[in-house]
C-alpha cells in the first residue's frame, strides 16, 4: 500500500506506542518500502539553554537515538527502518522529515483529549491539517 511511512516516535511508556506503530506499519508497507522513525526533542528556550551544559544536551540526544535504534532493531526486523532525531517544533519537524523521506503516509499517536485539544492532540492536529499525504492517527 505505502512505499514510505514516517512514524512520529514517542518514547514515553518505554516506546509502546512506537512499537505498536511499527507493527501496524509492517502490514501497510509495500515490499521494498521504508519506514522512518522520527523523534523530536522540543526546542529549549535560549534563556534556559544557556544554563544547560552542552554535554547534557548531546548526551540526551544520543540517549534518544539509542532508544530509537533499539526499537527499530527489535520491532523492525525484515523492514528497512531508519531512525531520526530532530530538535525544534514537533509538527514542523515531523512534516519536514516526511517531505525528505518522500513519505506517502505519516503515522502519529494521539493522547486522550483534554479541554485545550478536544478531539486529538495539538501536534497530531497540526500534522493532520498541514500534511500533504495521508495521516493515520492512533490511540
Amino acid at each position: 500500500m505505502y512505499k514510505s511511512i514516517v512514524i512520529a516516535a514517542a518514547l514515553f511508556n518505554e516506546g509502546a506506542t512506537t512499537r505498536a506503530a511499527l507493527s501496524k506499519a509492517r502490514t501497510l508497507l509495500d515490499a521494498g518500502g521504508k519506514v522512518t522513525l522520527v523523534h523530536v526533542i522540543d526546542e529549549v528556550p535560549g534563556y534556559v539553554a544557556a544554563s544547560i551544559p552542552k554535554e547534557h544536551m548531546h548526551a540526551r540526544r544520543r540517549d534518544v537515538q539509542d532508544q530509537l535504534d533499539s526499537i527499530a532493531a527489535a520491532e523492525g526486523s525484515g523492514m528497512d527502518v531508519t531512525s531520526v532525531v530532530r530538535e525544534g517544533q514537533p509538527s514542523a519537524c515531523i512534516l519536514g522529515a516526511a517531505k525528505e523521506a518522500a513519505a506517502d503516509l505519516i503515522m502519529i499517536a494521539s493522547h486522550k483529549p483534554g479541554l485545550s485539544d478536544y478531539f486529538i492532540g495539538s501536534t497530531a492536529a497540526r500534522i493532520v491539517r498541514h500534511a500533504p499525504v495521508s495521516v493515520l492517527v492512533t490511540r
